[in-house]
């Protein structure tokens, strides 16, 4: 049976669907903006400051499900800008290092919602 996450730490969804959804041992986190979950604001700055304020989002509502960051078996990066590819990656790099980093895909998205220059999104396994 599957499970819906939720957590006040994360941005509420901004659509028709939900932060993450549990199944067996599987978290399934959707796409996490950089916007901050108390204003639904866009941190402030760049790509960098965005990427981690999307991975702090992905962290949380990976967390409310038992799950975390080390637990992370694949990402999806959407990027609004191919340019940004090198400073995503320290950030990303500085989050998941490069020993046991999961499985990943990175593409430019034509428009991300909010105009976001960053979303990623995750599965997991629950520990």
């Amino acid at each position: 049976m599957k499970t819906k996450i939720h957590t006040d730490l994360a941005p509420a969804a901004i659509g028709p669907y939900s932060q993450g959804m549990a199944f067996k041992d599987l978290i399934f986190a959707s796409g996490q903006l950089p916007l901050d979950a108390k204003t639904m604001a866009f941190v402030e700055g760049g790509i960098k400051e965005q990427a981690r304020m999307s991975l702090a989002n992905l962290k949380a509502v990976l967390e409310q499900s038992g799950g975390s960051l080390e637990t992370v078996i694949k990402t999806t990066c959407f990027l609004s800008d191919m340019e940004n590819f090198a400073a995503f990656n320290e950030v990303y790099t500085e989050v998941f290092g490069t020993e046991n980093a999961p499985a990943r895909s990175c593409v430019e998205a034509a428009r991300l919602p909010k105009d976001a220059l960053v979303e990623v999104e995750a599965i997991a396994y629950i520990k």
